[in-house]
């Protein structure tokens, strides 16, 4: 069946250049006080085919609004009012929102309430501009992206749209991956979500192809005219390659298509030539829960890591009550390494703020490990706190049969996975058909409430056998029956059966099997216990969920470390590789009892930093884990610089200068790049974004500085930073010129004058090393 496609604009950047915006002016600004101009360039669009077209305000905020001389209120009330003038009703009006341009915490100062208030106020002046629509677009960061959803839905009710940008290796540049991405739009419910920026049409197919089997909401993909050139500001795509490009969208049915960077009024008119598309079959798609970064399908049975929970561990009942974050991020650490998918947060005891910790556990969890969060109380304030926090799609543990309309709404708002347990205020049942009645009014009610049964998990419960013997085979004959008649996944506290009993391990390991082959297929158990996770590797091996038995193969064929370290223990290399600040300056401080200053630097904090960078290269750690050890590293060189600070000595090992180029205003690169550099041991001077060709050459030759690094994410800007190094070179000041940026090329780097071209921050510091040691 066909059906026809909607057209976006295509872009703005570049076309209000062609009008004359001089180069490092706002295009907000320029777009504000030229409105004729930026009408013309609406217009051209909508001519051209555009149904809907993005108001000049991408670059709007309280944030970035400063030493500005209009609020950006301003300039957002006025460049929505030119774009409606321009529309004339024949497209719809998008407010156009981008990144915040701060790094989010952990890793930023930015935190998840300040980013939602920042989006809340943009928001609101959009309704009252009476906006089509709201869209989120060119983000990488799912952290904030969340922040802005929720603001959008609790502060209007309009469509919501989110295109995030990812890179070559299917990733955002902070990490995020497209099936999270996609699980997590899809399961807050926006009404479209999909890809712009960063890649052309052809790079994007396998990425639109992973986000189609993630969800059936309508998919936006706004791609760039191909791989810019910075020699000459242009890319690679003609409007015909382009549109030849964009057809295997419209075969696949995506409904919404445009263009990005490099793209004119030209393209959007050979994409507008033919709007038909084939209509999407809606397919059964996949489900699961993540962080950012790493998926938990639901495909195969899964491990909920039980040990961050008070529940007769008396020293985690001590670090809930000390406010140890530290022991608890060990625990997370932990169970990561020993094999869990998901871990279990339950913070609850008496006389703690349950909804303040539970935010605080999960954010220092999430600053150390990737795994997807289990959020387990049964207090909605912490429920509600926790999943707020939690960057990516969670589980709520628990509702039951009393506490469904309290909890459920929690669950629909925030798009988390659900487990229902099966009792209510009169208890477990005794039998296993009234507990699959249970489990039955549980999975009705969530689907009263628009979730999806496929994010629901029944927990059948047990008891320990060594006071009800009887029980067990009801938990499993339960299992059975909620899988086969419900076809709902299943869960179980499996450590439950063997309380008061010896040799646990032999029974919960024993249980766990039988539970499995009943349709378990979520169990919450200790990962530390090697006996109890050999149980589940035999399982996947024999039900044939292990293809070809090969992690089964793997798991036996070396003996693996699978404890952590105590921190008393833990030594430089193995606290910056677990990103743990305290256990780093532990560290540190226990090495300087037998080494001196410099050969701890030397000889243990660098390498453990080439160590995580030599991981970063090979995609096995990711730019979240390679700002969380640099951050480590650093608690050990305030360690070192406090005590050679008393002895009057200093350790800068060779000063740099870092600056966005003129015209620039992109300076998040840069600024992890400084993060990292700086814990590497070096002084960096960091000038900012927009730092004229003057204000290089002055502070070099001034502070004598013979180590530059320029940023450009923007083709137009690369000609900036050409005439930054040519500058440079005349003032006759001997230095060693670093360039980086989204749109260079080492060969272009090499063509404009620099040194070196440095792809990432990593880069950078192999650089820095090599010149200045």
């Amino acid at each position: 069946m066909e059906t026809k496609c909607l057209i976006l604009d295509g872009a703005l950047g570049t076309e209000l250049q062609k009008k004359g915006l001089p180069l490092g002016q706002r295009p907000e600004v320029f777009g504000y006080e030229n409105p004729d101009l930026l009408k013309q360039i609406h217009e051209s669009y909508i001519e051209s085919g555009s149904d809907i077209i993005y108001a000049n305000t991408f670059g709007l905020n309280r944030k970035k609004c400063k030493n500005l001389n209009y609020t950006f209120e301003e300039l957002i009330r006025g460049n929505i009012k030119i774009a409606k003038e321009a529309s004339l009703n024949r497209a719809k009006v998008a407010l156009d929102i981008g990144p915040i341009g701060e790094l989010m915490e952990p890793f930023g100062t930015l935190s998840f309430e300040e980013a939602y208030d920042i989006f809340k106020e943009i928001i609101q002046i959009g309704v009252q501009c009476e906006v089509d629509l709201i869209i989120f677009e060119t983000m990488s960061d799912l952290y904030e992206v969340k922040a802005g959803v929720l603001a959008a839905k609790e502060n209007c009710d309009l469509p919501i749209w989110v295109t995030m940008s990812f890179e070559k290796n299917g990733r955002t540049f902070t990490g995020t991956e497209v099936s999270c991405m996609a699980n997590v739009l899809d399961s807050l419910d926006v009404d479209a979500l999909g890809i712009n920026c960063s890649l052309g049409p052809e790079e994007i197919v396998p990425f639109i192809q992973e986000i189609q089997q993630w969800t059936n909401k309508p998919i936006i993909v706004k791609p760039n005219a191909g791989l810019p050139d910075p020699a000459t500001n242009l890319y690679s795509l003609s409007s015909k390659d382009f549109n030849a490009q964009m057809q295997v969208f419209k075969d696949s049915g995506i409904q919404y298509l445009g263009g990005c960077c490099g793209t004119t009024p030209e393209f959007i008119k050979e994409l507008s030539k033919d709007k038909t598309i084939l209509k999407k079959e809606t397919r059964k798609k996949k489900y699961g829960v993540c962080s950012s970064s790493r998926m938990c399908e639901f495909n195969t049975v899964r491990v909920i890591g039980e040990r961050i929970n008070p529940t007769g561990k008396k020293r985690f009942v001590q670090a809930l009550l000390d406010h140890d974050l530290n022991y608890i991020m060990e625990q997370a650490i932990a169970q990561q390494e020993a094999g869990a998918d998901i871990l279990d947060v339950n913070v609850g005891y008496p006389g703690i703020d349950e909804a303040a910790m539970m935010v605080d556990v999960i954010k220092a969890i999430q600053s150390v490990v990737d795994l997807p969060i289990q959020i387990d109380s049964s207090n909605p304030e912490a429920i509600e706190a926790g999943c707020r926090v939690c960057n990516g799609k969670p589980i709520v543990n628990s509702v039951n049969g009393d506490n469904l309309d309290e909890i459920l709404p929690i669950v629909k708002k925030y798009g988390a996975s659900v487990i229902g347990l099966t009792l209510d205020k009169s208890g477990l049942p005794e039998n296993a058909m009234k507990r699959f009645e249970m489990a039955k009014k549980i999975y009705n009610k969530v689907l009263e409430y628009g979730i999806e049964s496929d994010n629901l998990l029944i927990d059948c419960l047990t008891l320990t056998i060594s006071a009800q013997q009887d029980q067990a085979f009801e938990t499993l004959k339960a299992i059975e029956m909620v899988k086969n008649h419900l076809h709902l996944h299943c869960v179980l506290g499996v450590s439950n059966i063997s309380f008061g009993l010896p040799q646990r391990n032999q029974i919960i390991s024993s249980f766990l099997t039988q539970a499995m082959y009943c349709g378990m297929d979520f169990a919450i158990i200790n990962p530390n216990s090697s006996e109890i996770m050999n149980s589940i590797y035999a399982y996947k091996a024999i039900s044939g969920q292990d293809k070809n038995c090969q992690n089964y193969i793997e798991r036996f064929a070396q003996v693996k470390n699978e404890k952590l370290p105590l921190s008393s223990n833990m030594d430089i290399e193995s606290s910056v590789l677990k990103g743990l600040k305290e256990e780093c300056k532990k560290a540190t401080l226990k090495a300087l009892e037998t080494m001196d200053e410099m050969d701890v630097i030397n000889h243990q904090l660098i390498p453990a930093l080439d160590k995580v960078g030599d991981l970063y290269e090979k995609n096995i750690l990711f730019l979240p884990q390679l700002m969380n050890a640099a951050t480590a590293a650093c608690a050990g060189f305030d360690v070192i610089k406090d005590r050679i600070s008393k002895k009057g000595m200093n350790i800068s090992k060779g000063k740099i200068l870092l600056a966005t180029v003129e015209g620039d205003i992109h300076d998040i690169g840069k600024n992890i790049v400084r993060v990292v550099l700086e814990n590497y041991g070096y002084q960096v001077i960091d000038l900012g974004k927009d730092v004229p060709v003057e204000k290089v050459v002055f502070t070099a030759i001034e502070k004598d500085i013979h180590f530059i690094g320029l940023s450009a994410l923007m083709t137009t800007t690369v000609q900036s930073m050409k005439r930054t190094i040519e500058a440079l070179r005349q003032s006759g000041h001997p230095c060693t010129i670093v360039v980086g940026g989204a749109v260079l090329t080492e060969e272009y780097a090499l063509e404009i004058g620099a040194d070196y071209y440095a792809k990432d921050a990593k880069q950078s510091a192999d650089i820095a090393k090599k010149v200045l040691g």
